[in-house]
């Protein structure tokens, strides 16, 4: 395995540090991946067309929709991790993600038309996957669309959707065949939110933020021709989408940042009259920690040695995801716990720690191990797709 990177990723590192000091605009001090505020929305959407005509995203994209000749395989992984490390937000909605499908999928119309807009960051787009009855298990959604003449008429209900209170379109996965198989007869559509029918609701989640939605859909009409790809095989588009969310949600880079306050947090904080990381039992946890951390760091790297030298397989990404998910987790539950009984202060309390960092980012933790496919679900994609094991 090779983890040693070329002078051209260091380059590529500079570039992103120094654009984002110039331009980038302000990021929430909260944790995780975050809705941003209305009054934010436009400053984001500049940003995210910023760093698509610095060519630092979409470089896999084809040459005529702005990707590069010959990108580096990792130039979008060193893109994300030096975004994080700069506090720096990253491109405003799930675009990537669509355009992932598009490009693979899409009409040559979709593409001329989608493609630039993405780039510009005129158009944000969201995830309309999960529904209330279908997270994880997403081929059992319900949400139906049949065709009706030059359209398709959409009913149903999806949750769980990232900036849809902001997004100018959605990448919705509808059953068009309710006789077909579980996988198959599940369609992928481009949609205008701004459509009739379209309802989002946001919800208020235990953090005290609004970063989801659960979105209606009554009798929606959608034009044919925002079909992705083929009638029906919306189950093949999706997946690679999928794969690229897992993968990029085991990156790591914020796990380093969240090391680097537990040990300030253990400095300041007094255990019996004095620091608490003199304490043998807190600095072993400490330890612990970085040690995972560091970990997480060496399984991505080798995932991204695999995937370069055609070697990877299906287990990779899921791997990846469910170590960062569950080492962010334990680093949270750890800073929390370590305050003792001011664990139960929060953000605007003068007595909290770090201005209440570790409070939001304890609740909002567990969220990585669902967002992208829970853990659970993950670990049975790698028993029986990686491993070959017999389905339970």
């Amino acid at each position: 395995m090779q983890l040693t990177q070329d002078a051209g990723l260091g380059a590529l590192r500079e570039r992103v540090r120094d654009l984002a000091a110039r331009h980038a605009p302000p990021r929430q001090a909260r944790t995780g991946v975050r809705a941003p505020e209305p009054d934010e929305v436009p400053a984001l959407r500049e940003w995210t067309g910023l760093l698509f005509a610095e060519q630092l995203l979409g470089v896999n994209w084809p040459v005529e929709y702005g990707g590069l000749a010959d990108p580096h395989p990792l130039h979008e992984s060193v893109v994300a991790d030096e975004l994080v490390r700069a506090a720096a937000a990253g491109p405003v909605g799930g675009g990537l993600l669509a355009a992932g499908a598009i490009i693979a999928s899409g009409s040559t119309e979709q593409k001329d038309f989608f493609l630039p807009r993405i780039r510009s960051g005129e158009h944000i787009w969201c995830q309309l996957f999960s529904e209330p009855d279908a997270g994880s298990d997403l081929a059992s959604l319900r949400t139906r669309a049949r065709l009706d003449g030059g359209e398709y008429v959409v009913d149903g209900q999806k949750v769980w959707t990232t900036n849809g209170q902001h997004a100018d379109w959605g990448y919705l996965l509808a059953r068009t065949d309710a006789d077909a198989p579980k996988h198959a007869g599940i369609t992928a559509f481009a949609l205008d939110m701004k459509t009739p029918g379209v309802t989002v609701r946001p919800l208020r989640e235990i953090t005290g933020t609004s970063d989801f939605n659960e979105v209606f859909l009554d009798t929606v009409r959608i034009p044919a021709d925002r079909v992705i790809g083929e009638v029906n095989r919306g189950w093949a588009v999706t997946t690679a989408s999928l794969a690229h969310e897992r993968s990029s949600a085991g990156g790591g880079a914020s796990l380093f940042g969240a090391l680097d306050r537990l040990v300030r947090l253990a400095t300041e904080i007094s255990r019996d009259g004095c620091p608490a990381i003199d304490r043998d039992d807190i600095r072993q946890a400490i330890g612990k920690l970085a040690a995972d951390v560091h970990v997480n760091a060496l399984v991505s790297a080798f995932g991204d040695s695999r995937s370069l030298h055609g070697t990877g397989d299906v287990g990779d990404a899921p791997v990846s995801k469910i170590l960062f998910s569950e080492i962010n987790l334990a680093l949270h539950e750890f800073g929390f716990e370590l305050q003792g009984h001011d664990g139960i202060r929060v953000e605007g309390d003068p007595g909290v720690w770090d201005d209440g960092w570790w409070q939001d980012g304890f609740l909002y933790a567990r969220a990585f191990t669902i967002a992208g496919g829970t853990n659970e679900v993950l670990r049975n994609v790698i028993a029986e797709r990686a491993l070959g094991l017999p389905r339970g």
